[in-house]
């Protein structure tokens, strides 16, 4: 039977599975700043997981317009159940089992309405965001933005309610993650015109070339980086994370979507964030932890974590 804690990967023309040993942290912080937790078919396994690698840190989203209050309801008790299962496997220490050092991560909400449901933003809302950006658990706006690549939501409203976020996250003195897909012109204008909030904008799953990510940067974003950067052929996207500045990358996995290298293909969860962090390090010529001293600090600033 597969031990709870062991990362599996199907390599091969016959999809043979392979134990994949994480990289070393050495006991660094690492922030996930991008996840999906109730998208996941077992949070509290997926927080476990992350937890065993050294994860300190899950950030996840919660819609507005797909019931974005069940997530608040439920993060506590997924935290619980994945201390369960960390208490469990102590328990079963002499067996193989973990050591009692191991800490479950914080986790923290980002609300919002994706660009796909932007048709669905109204007042009430917006009320809603309103009253959830003042809980504890709430550190940013998101997602906002832009998506012309699958235009659920008509172009005009999409722009809209970006802007309005955009506006809101100033009033209500928070960081906004960017989705912005086949819509960086337009994004791009829009930010220029409302301006990036003062806590500070991320683009989330930062997919381009560098010199479509120079202007963003001028304005004072930040990039985030997933899965994608890990994958063979992405050279326009390993160039960006190799040519940011420093202080200006976070990293992310957007699971359960978009695995990184060697897990392509499979499911995506928040312990995956290790291997995206693991690449930009060896991109940028740093070791691993150096890299998520820089990239925890920034996500600390930007979402004020403690």
């Amino acid at each position: 039977m597969q031990n709870n804690f062991e990362f599996i990967a199907y390599k091969g023309k016959k999809k043979l599975p392979v134990v994949v040993q994480p990289p070393d942290l050495q006991g660094v912080p690492l922030v996930e700043t991008h996840a999906h937790l109730d998208m996941l078919e077992d949070p509290s396994l997926a927080l476990a997981r992350a937890a065993q690698v050294g994860i300190t840190t899950v950030l996840t989203l919660a819609d507005l317009s797909a019931k974005a209050e069940l997530t608040y309801e439920m993060l506590d008790v997924w935290r619980e159940g994945a201390q369960m299962l960390l208490d469990a496997d102590v328990q079963d220490e002499g067996s193989g089992g973990r050591t009692p050092s191991v800490k479950l991560p914080d986790a923290y909400i980002m609300t919002g309405v994706h660009p796909h449901n932007a048709r669905h933003y109204n007042r009430q809302i917006e009320k809603r965001l309103i009253k959830l950006a003042s809980d504890p658990h709430t550190v940013a706006i998101g997602e906002a933005g832009l998506d012309y690549y699958y235009d659920h939501s008509p172009r005009d409203v999409q722009r809209e309610v970006f802007a309005r976020k955009l506006e809101l996250a100033k009033d209500l003195d928070l960081p906004v993650i960017v989705h912005l897909r086949d819509a960086h012109d337009d994004g791009l204008r829009i930010l220029e015109k409302i301006g990036v909030p003062p806590a500070g904008a991320i683009l989330h799953c930062y997919n381009r070339e560098f010199t479509v990510a120079e202007p963003f940067l001028e304005l004072g974003c930040t990039l985030g980086f997933g899965g994608p950067v890990t994958f063979k052929n992405a050279h326009e996207v390993k160039a960006a994370a190799t040519a940011a500045p420093a202080n200006s990358i976070v990293v992310e996995t957007d699971c359960p979507f978009m695995a990184p290298q060697p897990f392509r293909g499979q499911k995506c969860e928040p312990a995956h964030v290790l291997w995206v962090a693991e690449e930009i390090a060896k991109l940028r010529a740093m070791s691993l932890p150096d890299f998520a001293r820089e990239t925890t600090a920034t996500a600390k600033r930007i979402f004020k974590l403690p």
